[in-house]
């Protein structure tokens, strides 16, 4: 069984043509279609249309989402000062509702301080796995989605175990367009912008820690894993946070770019009485939510520097 890079052979989910499935909002229904090479969206039932001008819904409908921790070395020698955080992976969950669409808005409440962004593919499960090998994982994927895991680190003091609010509020979640296969995951590039400045960049088949056929094989040791589920694979390094107004964005090479619109709301009227942890700015939260810039390179802490002031 193979864990490591690089492979012999590619899994068949990276070997191509390419086929990306996207899934629009039109006249009200969802409908599905694949993408041409002429840069249109052709639907299943035959129509073509201008992939650039549609409203894009999330192209997955999970029972649960599953994220790792850390699987990036940079990000693991920011965080840790080693390249590897720990000796297997860690995880987390994000309940469905915190899905949200390409274009998207990611709301930030007014007693939020700490919004950051992280960078990401998602795998997307194709058939149901249970108790599976690494190599007979591969079988289990559709394919794969750029993503952005958007946190509230405010709620890192109690939600730190669970990081349910941390990571589960609503809109925290932008995925898509599509679900993509045919490529070489591995050979590709991902990149995080800030208002199209690169804040984070990561080769990722140079940086990969556990590839997604070892985590599945890991989750689905004791958790049956169904069609639509989505895996989050971590972040490189450089998670910061955001303000309203600032477009952020995930690309990747081959596979495609996923972005969304901060957008301030009021704090939540439960907020004014006291009900539940109230948002915080400790020295734990901004540990996260500021990160670690000596262990950075310069060019990303500048380019947010740039989006702040250009903001501003």
């Amino acid at each position: 069984m193979n864990f490591e890079f690089p492979f012999q052979e590619l899994p068949a989910v990276m070997r191509g043509p390419r086929v990306e499935r996207r899934r629009v909002l039109l006249g009200g229904s969802a409908f599905w279609g694949t993408m041409q090479d002429d840069g249109q969206l052709r639907l299943d039932d035959g129509r073509l249309l201008d992939a650039e001008a549609q409203t894009y819904l999330p192209p997955v409908s999970p029972s649960k989402i599953i994220a790792v921790h850390i699987s990036y070395s940079s990000r693991s020698m920011e965080t840790r000062n080693k390249p590897k955080p720990t000796e297997t992976p860690t995880y987390f969950t994000k309940p469905p509702t915190s899905l949200n669409g390409h274009k998207g808005q990611i709301l930030k409440p007014a007693d939020c301080k700490y919004l950051n962004y992280e960078g990401e593919y998602a795998v997307v499960i194709g058939r149901t796995c249970r108790n599976v090998t690494p190599d007979e994982a591969w079988d289990c994927i559709e394919g794969f989605c750029p993503a952005l895991d958007m946190g509230l680190q405010d709620f890192r003091d109690t939600d730190q175990g669970s990081m349910l609010r941390v990571k589960g509020a609503d809109t925290l979640l932008p995925i898509g367009p599509g679900i993509v296969r045919g490529v070489n995951l591995f050979a590709q590039t991902l990149r995080t912008t800030v208002d199209g400045l690169t804040v984070q960049e990561a080769h990722i088949g140079e940086e990969t820690i556990w590839g997604p056929h070892y985590v599945i094989a890991d989750i689905a040791r004791h958790i049956t894993l169904v069609p639509g589920d989505v895996i989050l694979m971590g972040t490189p390094c450089h998670s910061r946070s955001v303000d309203p107004g600032h477009v952020v964005a995930c690309e990747i090479t081959g596979i495609g770019r996923v972005e969304g619109t901060v957008v301030a709301i009021d704090a939540p009227r439960a907020a004014a009485l006291g009900v539940g942890h109230m948002p915080t700015d400790t020295p734990e939260v901004r540990r996260v939510a500021l990160g670690f810039d000596e262990r950075v390179p310069e060019q990303f802490k500048a380019n947010l520097r740039a989006a702040k002031g250009l903001q501003a």
